[in-house]
């Protein structure tokens, strides 16, 4: 049985970690094992080979979706151009037959389009033999502290992230001219914080950077990739999908909400696949700890993502990064 007090622990834990670069999975493996007791339980019964059945599996996919609704809050204006522009993509073009991507919008669709499928794939795939055999505290406390090492990497490569104007050669003239002059600013429209009447220049410690309009869909591709280790309990889904932009050589501001952006269908999808679960035996008994974690995890979620689109706009990974190594090691010394 999951208490009311689990329940608002693991809630406000889901909506916080799942957005900060430091891994939901790996935390909801690691506190309920540090406490103990009945805590632990939890996490043993979600590991087993019949978890299936789990009432705290059952219980974690809840939070999912309340996370993946806290996004779609948040991000409900760039939604709502995001769709509109998938659909016009469909309409045919007398320019080619074939899909064509005439402003932002329908090219942002189709990035995020192209950067979930991988993730999808895989999590469909491998999630219950992920799981199972890495859904563990040794395990998690290890893949948090690679966690921590590759947060450190993505800001080293960031630095070294060349800008090649080729890359841009199938945008429309005026973003390659934008690109190609580092000097200019770049309206934040789709690709940034705010609605394109809005524009703002884009801050001088980015100047220089690539903006999100450029990513090409190859590179969202490999993004989507990147996103597949975060099946991996202790490896963050929005760490390193950032740090997949940032290697590409985004501005981190536009790669947290690229990641932000490319995590909400995956992770509303996958809650709502297993979401039935709670309508079985998973499920008896504690509904009304599913809606107080429901709750919790939402309200979390949607602070933590206002908040951390904020420090993205001045700051790095390093303190995220820096917290994952130590965590990490205090696990593996405690668990080994």
């Amino acid at each position: 049985m999951i208490t009311y007090l689990q329940a608002l622990v693991l809630g406000l834990l889901q909506g916080v970690t799942e957005l900060f670069p430091i891994s939901s999975l790996g935390h909801s493996v690691l506190l309920p094992a540090l406490i103990g007791g009945s805590w632990q339980e939890l996490v043993t019964q979600s590991a087993s080979a019949n978890s299936e059945g789990s009432p705290y599996l059952a219980f974690i996919v809840a939070l999912h979706v309340a996370t993946a609704l806290a996004l779609l809050l948040f991000f409900r204006h760039d939604w709502v151009r995001i769709v509109r522009g998938f659909f016009r993509t469909l309409r045919p073009s007398w320019e080619a037959r074939r899909i064509v991507a005439r402003d932002g919008d329908e090219r942002l669709a189709w990035l995020l389009v192209i950067g979930t499928i991988p993730v999808g794939i895989t999590g469909l795939a491998l999630e219950h033999v992920f799981r199972t055999l890495f859904a563990k505290p040794l395990a998690a406390a290890v893949f948090l502290t690679i966690n921590g090492l590759v947060l450190l990497a993505g800001e080293w490569l960031r630095r070294r992230a060349p800008v090649d104007e080729d890359e841009f050669s199938d945008l429309p003239a005026r973003e390659q001219a934008t690109v190609a002059d580092p000097s200019m600013t770049v309206p934040i429209s789709v690709y940034s914080e705010g609605p394109p009447a809005a524009a703002e220049a884009v801050p001088a410690r980015e100047r220089g950077r690539r903006r999100l309009a450029t990513l090409s869909y190859k590179e969202a591709g490999v993004i989507g990739l990147f996103q597949t280790t975060a099946l991996l309990a202790g490896i963050s889904r929005s760490g390193v999908s950032m740090v997949g932009g940032l290697t590409r050589g985004l501005s981190h501001r536009d790669a947290a909400r690229f990641s932000f952006l490319l995590a909400t269908p995956v992770i509303l999808a996958a809650g709502l696949l297993k979401l039935p679960s709670l309508a079985g035996p998973a499920g008896a008994n504690i509904h009304g700890q599913v809606v107080v974690g429901f709750l919790a995890a939402g309200v979390a979620a949607y602070v933590s993502v206002k908040w951390l689109t904020h420090y993205f706009e001045t700051r790095t990974l390093i303190p995220f990064a820096i917290y994952c190594l130590v965590a990490g090691i205090f696990c593996i010394a405690w668990f080994a």
